[in-house]
């Protein structure tokens, strides 16, 4: 009977041992994670595959930005600070692999863990994680970051913080976040939030930061100097606590990066040829084939190089406020998209080399079929019928010039959707029932793209005249070009959109209606979509890449039947001239090409 006791007892413990490993939620400490599956290196990974671990140190890196900058803080709204220093001077808990669609490895943070449902998850600080003034980065730092950047910060940390329920502490190094809703992407987009230093903040209000108040950060670099408007100067920092990471190996390999400010495009090109700068990236296929051949180049001292890549197009292009009327009629969407002669602009700017964008995720698997939506994403879109414009279910593509300045069949269709939304030529202008003519304006900021805009816009508004539409070009310094926009304060402007091929949350504060009155959101077409929004928490909720895939496919429907947007070139290489001295790893590069995470980061110096 003894025996039989203890063998059951025996019998008990083995099952409640089973029973507490198998318990949902006794997820195993990992050095990365991954959007489906499992992240691609082996946790005892030398170095990421596209870096050089034997990268030597050293040397000065000079880039030029167009505009100005009046604050060295990326993470507020107040100001405009260099887009730079978000990357090169602070850090997550975990790091990006640009050579997968969506997996990070440890950099703050030695672990992640999370349920199997991904509704939390855990990460565990490395003992050596240090601010660049020395100072421990402590779980106070990480949970009192979310909350601040979530409340106080700049809109786009806010989405994440509203579907955090709890953030806790678990121990000395630990700490854990469990989410309110089921979204398998928040496991990750955790992983990313930039750590500050609590203490450097207490008793002060970071949204009304001035350009003085610069966020201590972890990252390799270091802001030296700065003279407003015109330089900011980053120093590699020598205690850089996490230059023996496996993940940080072979990058971050300048001693110097020093940001130089133009006013304009074409002046940045003419230091560059001065060799006041190192680098610039040319946006124009034309250019690249005909205007890179002065001296330097032909010496030798410049060399051109093209970076392939495997991601989405992403939108480029002109978007229009539907915000404002009449862009708020799907008609005349439609309408100014046709009277836009791609074919003959794209031939007279470019050579025709470069490829138009026939979709928000044209170039890769993510993309929709032009003809009617079929199997698993006519599923997903048909609830929605009533709501959709046409060709979402039908098939849409965009229209199509015969190549000549005249485009004269393009502006017969423009003008038929435009009389069908009630606009007509009276007086020789296009005028509404109550006598309104129909003026645009288009807002542009001095960039790297401003010479093409502005030349596309001179044929554009060439073309409009015909139809007796009046479009009028606003130029305006960055400074002025920021505060128009996050207010909404335009007809159409540019707007550039880099997906990736792990779209998630960052497509709810592009597309979702609420950013429609939230002044900074990235939902510059104002639209509003329930499609658009069901299509990306489907994406989210996912649970295999199938299902991910169609759920894109579809919002890729649902936004260019929108009609928002007035799509230009695709960059499907990116195209660098640069210092001989400057190398990269050109036997592997990674599917994101030419990213954040590319130059100068895993670039090197070599003296010649």
């Amino acid at each position: 009977m003894r025996s039989d006791i203890f063998r059951f007892a025996r019998a008990g413990l083995l099952l409640c041992a089973l029973a507490v490993m198998a318990a949902p939620g006794a997820a195993e400490p990992a050095h990365g994670i991954a959007m489906y599956g499992d992240p691609a290196l082996p946790p005892d990974f030398v170095s990421l595959p596209y870096a050089n671990p034997d990268a030597p140190k050293g040397g000065q890196v000079v880039t030029g930005n167009v505009g100005g900058f009046d604050s060295l803080n990326p993470f507020i709204l107040r100001g405009t600070a260099p887009w730079q220093l978000a990357s090169l001077t602070h850090e997550s808990l975990m790091g990006r692999s640009m050579d997968e669609p969506f997996s990070l490895y440890g950099l703050l943070a030695e672990s992640v863990e999370t349920g199997p449902n991904r509704d939390w998850v855990e990460f565990t600080l490395r003992e050596g994680a240090r601010f660049s003034d020395g100072s421990p980065v402590t779980v106070e730092d990480v949970i009192w970051s979310y909350r601040e950047l979530g409340t106080n910060g700049h809109p786009r940390y806010r989405g994440f913080w509203q579907k955090i329920a709890d953030i806790a502490k678990t121990g000395p190094r630990s700490l854990r976040l469990t989410f309110n809703e089921e979204d398998r992407e928040l496991a990750l987009l955790a992983g990313l939030r930039p750590i500050l230093q609590k203490a450097q903040w207490q008793g002060r209000d970071i949204s009304e930061a001035g350009i003085e108040d610069i966020p201590l950060g972890t990252g390799p670099y270091v802001v030296e100097s700065y003279d407003i408007d015109r330089s900011v100067v980053l120093r590699r920092n020598p205690e850089y606590w996490g230059k023996n990471l496996a993940f940080r190996r072979g990058t971050n390999n300048f001693d110097e990066i020093r940001i130089e400010f133009y006013g304009d495009d074409t002046v940045l090109k003419e230091a560059f040829k001065a060799g006041l700068i190192s680098y610039v990236r040319e946006f124009n296929a034309d250019a690249w084939a005909n205007q890179y051949d002065f001296p330097a180049l032909e010496r030798g001292e410049i060399v051109k190089s093209e970076v392939p890549h495997q991601k989405p197009s992403g939108m480029t292009g002109f978007v229009m406020n539907t915000r404002r009327a009449p862009l708020d009629d799907w008609r005349v969407r439609e309408a100014l998209i046709t009277a836009f002669n791609f074919e003959y602009i794209n031939d007279t700017l470019t050579g025709g080399r470069q490829p138009r964008i026939t979709s928000y995720f044209s170039n890769s698997e993510l993309a929709m079929d032009h003809g009617p939506a079929t199997g698993r994403v006519r599923e997903l879109l048909t609830p929605f019928a009533d709501t959709l414009l046409p060709g979402a279910l039908e098939g849409y593509a965009l229209p199509v010039s015969d190549g000549t300045a005249r485009n004269r069949r393009n502006i017969r269709a423009a003008m038929a959707l435009l009389n069908a939304a009630g606009w007509t030529v009276q007086d020789g202008r296009l005028a509404n029932a109550e006598g309104q003519p129909l003026e645009l304006t288009v807002l542009l900021q001095q960039d790297g793209l401003i010479g093409q805009a502005t030349a596309m816009m001179d044929i554009y508004a060439r073309a409009l005249e015909r139809l007796g539409i009046t479009l009028t070009t606003q130029m305006t310094d960055k400074a002025q070009y920021a505060e128009r926009e996050a207010q909404y304060d335009f007809d159409l402007t540019l707007m550039r959109r880099s997906l990736s091929l792990s779209p998630g949350n960052e497509q709810m504060f592009y597309w979702g209606s609420q950013g429609v009155n939230q002044p900074g959101s990235r939902n510059l077409m104002g639209m509003v979509s329930p499609a658009a929004e069901a299509m990306i928490t489907h994406m989210l909720q996912a649970r295999d890449r199938a299902e991910f895939v169609a759920a894109t496919r579809a919002l890729d429907r649902v936004l260019t039947t929108g009609r928002y947007v007035i799509p230009i070139h695709q960059y499907s290489v990116g195209r660098i001239a640069h210092k001989s001295q400057l190398k990269y790893p050109s036997d592997h590069l990674p599917i994101y090409g030419d990213g954040i995470g590319f130059l100068p980061e895993v670039w090197w110096y070599e003296a010649d």
